[in-house]
């Protein structure tokens, strides 16, 4: 039960009702108040409390109060007396309760086998425990005691794992099952090489692609085809939840190929065939991701050598200038001469020709660079696309990129020609496939007028539209899973469960009702901003340039006088606090390391010592130090580390631990200190150096060399509550979103800041529609345009005109894609697809899509009346530069805890990269968590607090550094040496 409470929430829950209140009749006063807080404990929770710490100090004094007995009271309640069973029974009686009983644990192990254990991606002993409570209280059944809970979960786990396996070997003949063993005898090495040297055959399809190259491609096509050969049937995991397939597929990627045949055949075919089916949508995943990665690399580096002879060429014509000069000053002397008498003797005959030549060689910069481009493709790249054409299978939905499919078709089927050119006979898509400025080069006209068309220089074409196509996914790939059919990202049940999809978004179902309320408030937002501006000393709209804004920058605020001495006090108090003993002291308070448990059926290290090493474990990933050099200075060593790591540490579990310490961080605080829970929250990305042979590792225009990007969403307090892990090029805005949907504590977010990359107007639109604000700190406010819902209003906002934009907005087209636009927004909401995957839809490069055009049309609206707001309001424009204030101080700590290995992610393992974030996640929120508690212990002397102004109170933050010392204590001892072998002096 959560210990902070609201007057609010208080009298809401715990309130005694007159019938209530009879029941007490007669008791004394400790037992009257004891019954009185377990009677309400137990009518909010379901269950009795056990002790008088499991309820909140604030809920005693309300009930205190209710029934006339002082709150010191509450200490002197027995427990385990006569009068607390009694009590219970009671209580029971009163609420139509009765109590558990051994004939309740079938049914109670068949509603968790049934409801509760296929929908949990992880087996999280405290979900599933609440998810039983939950059920036990719907069916008036007073909960078993905690032990005897734990034991029916796991005989609950125990039958549904023994159900699933067996369903899933009942559907697979004998040969699948043969062939699913085998990926665990077979090895992967020449045949020349010694046995001890080969690697498995189950290593090498775990293991991720490399960076985008040829030879990448070939591996990765080589594994496709071997998961292929399994054939495991169509529809196999029918019914199975997609999270419960993770779980096994991360079972099979912990355990060696000798403790995988040790299962028995039915979980082990289950786990094998999980693992099979999940990697063949990511391995074909992975082969689009080459595929565009490698199209847009082939253009880019003509592109690049095209423009560096450019340059060479200026640098080295720069001498000709002068030639040409002294040739144009000789022909205007001599306008009546001839060419050899006047221009030869200035620049003779043959040094003309190769003028000439040289730039008749030049050609266009299209011309060049498609030049460059094919002969790159035709001398290296080509020997990929057979490859790829015969892996993955093309379709699309929309008729409009057909003809993409149809090209490739095409480019099939003379695969094993020698021919240069297609036949003439041949219907060659051009249209949609050959860009129009591109056609003047690719297609050539013979002497008897037919069109023919260079195999090289179409394919290149159908590679680069098929690029463009699968990037906004009107192409899509069977089999896959990111690029899987989009249609498949939608809720399937839409048009049934209507109602209660746009019930749960709280939008209104009629599009014109929508339609009107955001007319309304456009309207009221424009001609209040117009009414203001005249006395907005700050906001200008200034004529010139095709109208502009003009915005006074915000005036810095004063700096907090006492804070720089309570970081100094902190210091005292704490000096040298041990960043590993601030995650300690977290854990012990929060326990988050019970949610980290194994992916296997069972646990043999004793909790203790997993705790212990766990640990170590994320104290060593979320500094980049690495489990060796953490292992080296205790008595644990580097490979029980690994163990654990590789069992215990999880993608799923350490997003749970975040959350659970989020939780924790905002129950912890006192509101009297920090102000009651705020809905804002800040959201911006970091650049880390990483390693650079994988697909997420990119080259970064924004920041400069290569890396990957860390989204964090950082509340106003300083807590970080969501981190995703992105490649550079990915989209913010996504990411934005996904962290509002996906962070799982307990904060709601309603408004969230961000910079100019964190917004779009797709994104004001989705953002609008899922129920939050989105307030971006806009970089070119200047040149921001107002749009107006009908033209003739300008002339009622004359100030306004040099900014309003030259239409209105079409508000038929919202209303006619309202329906689609909550369809996808539903489809963001439930996490059906991932937010990068349903906005790739929703990009420049598909404009023609009407749901995109909708969207842009929304987002313009909702994005005006933030303008509105934001021009007109200077405490709002502080509001979102304070927020975004917080977020770059969190991005600067990170430079502080990470700093092993020169803050470099040191991996190419996708998944160890994303880990590594985690658990940076995890120490620099224990950093605030310790810190928010010193502070509070600091704050509770009155001297502290009495100096405390007004800008103190707005500059406090727990995210302070100096006085933790992050890299553990160093001993020196000069007695000792090291053996090096000197002689004996």
């Amino acid at each position: 039960m959560h210990q902070h409470w609201t007057i609010e929430d208080l009298i809401d829950d715990w309130t005694l009702l007159p019938t209530e209140q009879a029941l007490l009749a007669g008791s004394q006063e400790a037992n009257r108040l004891g019954l009185a807080v377990m009677l309400k404990a137990f009518q909010y929770e379901g269950r009795f409390p056990a002790r008088t710490r499991d309820v909140p100090q604030a809920a005693v004094e309300f009930v205190s109060r209710q029934v006339g007995v002082e709150v010191t009271q509450f200490e002197r309640y027995d427990w385990r007396g006569r009068s607390s069973s009694t009590h219970r029974a009671l209580i029971r009686e009163f609420c139509g309760y009765r109590a558990f009983a051994e004939a309740d644990v079938p049914p109670l192990v068949d509603w968790m086998c049934e409801h509760a254990l296929p929908r949990e991606e992880r087996q999280d002993l405290l979900k599933l425990k609440a998810l039983a409570l939950d059920h036990l209280r719907d069916s008036r059944i007073e909960p078993p005691t905690h032990a005897q809970l734990e034991r029916h979960l796991a005989s609950a786990e125990r039958t549904f794992e023994t159900k699933l396996c067996g369903l899933v070997f009942s559907r697979l003949d004998p040969a699948r099952v043969q062939a699913l063993d085998d990926l665990l005898r077979a090895t992967v090495a020449d045949e020349d090489e010694p046995e001890a040297d080969r690697t498995s055959l189950i290593h090498s399809l775990r293991t991720d692609s490399r960076r985008p190259g040829l030879e990448s491609v070939e591996q990765q096509i080589a594994k496709l085809g071997r998961l292929r050969a399994v054939g495991l049937p169509r529809g196999l995991f029918e019914g199975v939840p997609i999270g419960v397939q993770r779980r096994y597929r991360e079972r099979t990627g912990v355990e060696t190929p000798s403790e995988l045949r040790a299962h028995p055949e039915a979980i082990r075919a289950t786990q094998l065939a999980a693992f099979v089916q999940l990697r063949l949508g990511e391995i074909t995943d992975s082969l689009v991701d080459h595929l565009i990665h490698t199209v847009h690399k082939i253009g880019a580096r003509a592109e690049q050598r095209v423009e560096k002879r450019i340059l060479a060429n200026i640098k080295k014509t720069s001498g000709k200038d002068r030639l040409f000069e002294r040739l144009l000053e000789a022909a205007l002397d001599n306008p009546e001469g001839t060419v050899r008498e006047v221009l030869f003797p200035v620049m003779g005959e043959e040094r003309l020709r190769d003028l000439l030549r040289e730039f008749r060689a030049r050609g266009s910069y299209r011309q060049e660079v498609h030049m460059h481009l094919r002969s790159s493709y035709k001398q290296h790249y080509r020997r990929m696309t057979p490859g790829l054409l015969t892996a993955l299978e093309f379709r699309s939905n929309n008729s409009a990129h057909q003809p993409v499919i149809d090209a490739l078709a095409l480019v099939k089927r003379y695969l094993n020609s020698k021919a240069l050119n297609y036949s003439t006979f041949e219907e060659i898509p051009v249209q949609g496939v050959i860009a129009r400025n591109m056609q003047d080069l690719i297609l050539e006209t013979n002497e008897d007028g037919e069109v023919r068309l260079n195999r090289v220089n179409y394919e290149v074409c159908v590679l680069d539209a098929l690029r463009d196509a699968l990037r906004c996914r009107e192409v899509w790939v069977v089999g896959a899973d990111r690029y899987r059919d989009p249609d498949a990202d939608l809720p399937a049940d839409f048009e049934q469960q209507k109602t209660e999809y746009f019930a749960a978004l709280k939008q209104p179902q009629e599009a014109t009702q929508f339609v009107t309320g955001l007319r309304e408030r456009l309207h009221d937002a424009l001609v209040r901003f117009h009414a203001d501006l005249p006395k907005n000393e700050k906001v200008r709209v200034v004529s010139k340039d095709g109208g502009r804004f003009g915005v006074t920058p915000l005036d810095p605020q004063p700096e907090p006088p006492t804070l720089g001495a309570m970081k100094g006090e902190l210091g005292r108090q704490w000096p040298g606090t041990g960043l590993l003993d601030m995650l300690k002291e977290a854990d012990l308070d929060v326990g988050f390391t019970d949610l980290l448990r194994s992916v296997l059926t069972r646990e043999i290290l004793p909790r203790a010592e997993a705790q212990k090493r766990l640990l170590l474990c994320l104290f060593g990933l979320g500094t980049n130090m690495g489990l060796k050099r953490v292992a080296s200075g205790d008595t644990i060593t580097p490979d029980q580390l690994r163990y654990v790591r590789k069992r215990y540490i999880t993608r799923e579990g350490l997003r749970a631990a975040n959350a659970q310490l989020v939780n924790a961080i905002l129950a912890a605080r006192r509101p009297d200190l920090w102000g009651e829970g705020t809905t804002a929250c800040a959201s911006d990305s970091k650049k880390f150096g990483a390693w650079d042979g994988n697909l997420r590792t990119e080259w970064s225009v924004r920041y400069g060399g290569r890396g990957v990007m860390i989204y964090w969403h950082v509340e106003r307090k300083a807590t970080c509550i969501h981190s995703l892990l992105k490649t550079c090029s990915s989209s913010e805005v996504a990411a934005m979103i996904e962290g509002v949907l996906r962070h799982c504590t307990e904060m709601e977010v309603e408004r969230q800041y961000v910079d100019s990359h964190g917004q779009s107007e797709v994104g004001f639109a989705f953002t609008h529609l899922l129920g939050f604000d989105l307030l971006p700190r806009l970089k070119d406010i200047a040149g921001q345009k107002l749009y107006l819902p009908d033209l003739a209003l300008s002339e009622q906002l004359p100030l306004l005109k040099p900014v309003a934009a030259q239409r209105a907005i079409r508000w038929e087209l919202i209303e006619q894609q309202y329906e689609p636009m909550v369809k996808y927004t539903t489809a963001l909401r439930l996490g059906l697809a991932d937010p990068e995957s349903i906005l790739r839809r929703f990009t420049q490069a598909n404009a023609q899509h009407p749901v995109y055009a909708a969207l842009k049309e929304l987002g313009k609206v909702i994005k005006t009346i933030f303008l509105c707001e934001y021009l007109g309001n200077e405490a709002l424009r502080r509001e979102i530069h304070e927020g975004l204030n917080v977020v770059e101080n969190w991005n600067a700590t990170t430079d502080f805890v990470f700093y092993g290995k020169g803050g470099e992610i040191s991996t190419n393992r996708l998944e160890d990269q994303e880990v590594s974030m985690l658990c940076l996640h995890l120490v620099q929120n224990c950093l605030v968590y310790v810190n928010t508690l010193m502070l509070q212990r600091v704050l509770e002397d009155d001297q502290w607090r009495e100096r405390m102004t007004a800008e103190d109170w707005r500059g406090l933050t727990p995210l302070i550094y100096q006085h933790v010392n992050p890299y553990g204590i160093f001993r020196l001892d000069m007695t000792t040496r090291l053996d090096l072998g000197r002689a004996a002096a």
